[in-house]
């Protein structure tokens, strides 16, 4: 369905609703503050869905950006800021584009996350997700994206920048994405070995701490033994003799 024929069906559902409500002998002011109600709430739902889906291609112009040039400095905000857009976009949709996923990968990886990195590359090379011809049953989100990705693929001039940035990704995906895989997990795997090399000794425990542990008490000390009965009598005769 184009979105002519979209935009007919909802004009002659609205006409049919508002011919209901006159036959029901409703008021005209009452149709007509209904019909206004409608069409304001109807464009507003029409302006965020075109704005949801040019994020989505806002996107993977400003990734293509960072990503195209591999010897460009880029400042760490900069990186954050275009890894924010395409966090927005997967967690504004049910079933973001595979294409979306490669290029946060992608910038994760240059950004040195490669926890992120891994996950959002392994999604589109091992999830068969990440396989467009399995997406079925699309939301309606991503058949608004599908449907303006394919009339700007019929009409490249349109929008030249985006064009081409989908282009650069696509050719990215299918050339480097396992490889950026594979390296990120290697550094993964290096930096357990080496935060398991130079992991602290655990601190030498206390003997009696063992015996504890072991379900054993600590000796008791020895008792003092009395003194002899000669000192004691002898004390007590001296102090006899003082107080005599």
């Amino acid at each position: 369905m184009t979105k002519g024929q979209e935009t007919a069906q909802r004009l002659i559902a609205i006409i049919v609703i508002m011919a209901m409500l006159s036959v029901l002998g409703i008021p005209l002011t009452v149709i007509f503050f209904f019909a206004t109600v409608v069409y304001f709430v109807w464009r507003a739902v029409q302006r965020s869905e075109r704005q949801d889906v040019k994020n989505i291609f806002d996107f993977y112009i400003s990734a293509n950006e960072v990503l195209r040039d591999d010897e460009k400095r880029w400042y760490g905000f900069e990186l954050t800021h275009v890894v924010g857009e395409g966090e927005r976009v997967v967690h504004l949709m049910a079933d973001p584009p595979p294409l979306v996923h490669f290029a946060l990968g992608s910038l994760y990886h240059r950004a040195g996350d490669h926890q992120s990195a891994a996950e959002h590359l392994a999604y589109v090379l091992e999830d068969e997700r990440g396989d467009e011809s399995s997406r079925l049953a699309p939301s309606p989100e991503l058949r608004r994206y599908v449907e303006v990705l394919r009339r700007i693929e019929r009409e490249p001039t349109e929008a030249p920048q985006t064009m081409a940035a989908i282009r650069s990704l696509e050719r990215a995906r299918r050339t480097r994405a396992a490889a950026m895989l594979e390296e990120s997990r290697a550094r993964l795997r290096e930096g357990a070995r080496s935060a398991a090399l130079h992991a602290p000794p655990h601190a030498p425990r206390e003997d009696a701490g063992l015996r504890a542990l072991d379900g054993r008490k600590a000796p008791a000390a020895a008792p003092t033994a009395p003194p002899p009965i000669a000192e004691v009598l002898r004390d007590l005769y001296e102090e006899e003799k003082k107080t005599a």
